[in-house]
């Protein structure tokens, strides 16, 4: 046995053990103070990554089910509209029953008839265009009108309403027709000449739409060209070396096509173009007229113009009816009327899940008074209906009862969407929920049983262990009995 009083073994084993019971006291109580068992990716890494994912999941769930009871109240909305259209529609059959009574009713009943007739039939119109769930239209035929692009090469983007020049839109092919040709702004080559894309430009400065560019001794034409085009980001311009004469100049071009997009060159010194600032017009706006289907049968015809709004690209277009397209630059290149996609019509998309493309589509067409009825009579429809004539009489009955089973057929559509998908799917949605939610509980969350257990111990172990150092402390002192008085 050995003694020493330079290095105490026992107090230093002590501590480090007592270290380890510190740290093991710190994530006890961290676990405890938060319920969590994973509070950071050391905690457990793989069970981390794993609760992570159902995070997400679990979120995206609850969203759903946000989303689907949305669609339900959208759904009740339009289906609380579309029962008022229904007793309307039946309080227009009642006066054509009245007005094919010809034997006792006589002139001025049936302008009576008439004049109730069109009053019903504005209100219908105006149910038509008025309901909304927020600012989406739902019975205008707009709900969900899809503009699905087969040419996009052509056309980038496109949103057509349920508005096109004044009429409702139908199913059926989109044709653009190019009417003037978006380009950009450019100046030209500039007035200094080179020899070549090596010779060295003259020293200065140049300010490019409020970019200061510094040309220091030895740069060359491309270098120039280089340093412009990487800052076009900022400026919003590139530059490129064209031939001009017998040698080269630099070009300027917006990088953007349209009005919104000018370039603004400044020099005091021969750089670029000959000491002179320049300021070349500005590019142009594209028009285009885009050709769709309207309702009840034929076709309309929109002008789109771009650049309609402060930095909205000349490829970007929009039409009076809030219509927009956006063109790429072969679209914008092609002169010819091309059909670059179909409309459809009234599909209104829901998404009801966690993950990508989990959706589900349901179409409400137009209920404007002049879609209603139309299979009845050929070329009528309950816009038209005139109950002043016996035979108008008739026509108007068969007009209405087909309008009747439109109305009808929806509401009973829409109904069944809502009870058995909507519903149910954000039941379904709840219990996936719940059940998500308890896996990452399982995973993430702490056992406080456990953890009080635990914490108990480690306290008992901290508390024998400040005692043990204690006396590993005090164990040096022994050595004095060694040493004489």
């Amino acid at each position: 046995m050995s003694l020493r009083i330079n290095t105490n073994i026992p107090a230093m084993m002590a501590l480090r053990h007592l270290n380890i019971t510190d740290e093991q006291l710190q994530g006890v109580t961290t676990r405890l103070a938060t319920g969590l068992r994973i509070n950071s990716a050391a905690d457990d890494p793989a069970g981390m990554i794993i609760s992570e994912g159902l995070r997400a999941h679990i979120k995206g769930l609850d969203q759903a089910i946000r989303n689907t009871q949305d669609a339900v109240n959208m759904s009740k909305t339009a289906e609380g509209a579309l029962d008022e259209v229904q007793r309307l529609i039946l309080s227009l059959r009642s006066l054509a029953i009245h007005s094919s009574n010809t034997a006792v009713v006589d002139s001025n009943q049936l302008e009576a008839n008439q004049a109730q007739v069109r009053s019903v039939i504005q209100s219908l119109d105006r149910i038509a265009e008025h309901t909304s769930w927020g600012t989406k239209k739902l019975l205008n035929g707009s709900a969900g009108t899809s503009a699905g692009i087969t040419r996009t090469d052509l056309v980038n983007s496109m949103y057509v309403g349920g508005e096109f020049n004044g009429q409702t839109v139908a199913d059926g092919p989109i044709t653009v027709t190019r009417v003037t040709q978006a380009t950009q702004t450019t100046t030209g080559p500039m007035a200094t000449v080179y020899a070549d894309a090596t010779a060295v430009v003259n020293p200065g400065t140049f300010v490019l739409n409020g970019t200061t560019f510094t040309v220091g001794a030895g740069a060359t034409v491309s270098d120039i060209a280089a340093r412009i085009n990487e800052k076009s980001e900022s400026t919003g311009v590139t530059a490129a070396i064209v031939a001009n004469g017998g040698g080269v100049s630099i070009q300027l071009t917006s990088s953007r096509y349209g009005s919104n997009f000018p370039i603004s060159y400044l020099e005091t010194s021969d750089i670029l173009n000959g000491g002179a600032g320049v300021n070349p017009a500005v590019g142009a706006d594209a028009v285009f007229t885009v050709e769709v289907n309207v309702e009840p049968s034929g076709t309309a015809i929109e002008t789109f113009t771009g650049g309609q709004g402060p930095n909205v690209d000349g490829l970007t277009l929009t039409s009076a009816s809030g219509n927009k397209m956006v063109l790429s630059v072969a679209g914008n290149n092609n002169a010819a009327a091309t059909v670059v996609g179909q409309l459809t019509v009234g599909t209104m998309r829901f998404h009801i899940g966690a993950l990508a493309d989990q959706n589900v589509e349901f179409g409400i067409p137009s209920f404007f008074a002049r879609d209603l009825g139309q299979s009845a009579v050929p070329g009528e429809s309950l816009a038209t209906i005139d109950m002043t004539t016996a035979q108008g009489a008739q026509d108007a009955i068969r007009i209405i009862d087909d309008a009747i089973s439109n109305v009808s057929l929806l509401r009973g559509n829409l109904g069944s969407f809502t009870k058995n998908f909507l519903e149910s799917t954000t039941r379904s949605l709840a219990i996936a929920s719940e059940n998500m939610t308890a896996s990452e509980s399982m995973i993430r969350d702490a056992d406080i049983a456990k953890e009080m257990t635990e914490f108990t111990k480690i306290q008992i172990l901290r508390q024998s262990g400040m005692a043990v150092l204690a006396q590993a402390n005090q164990s040096a002192q022994s050595v004095l009995s060694l040493l004489g008085r």
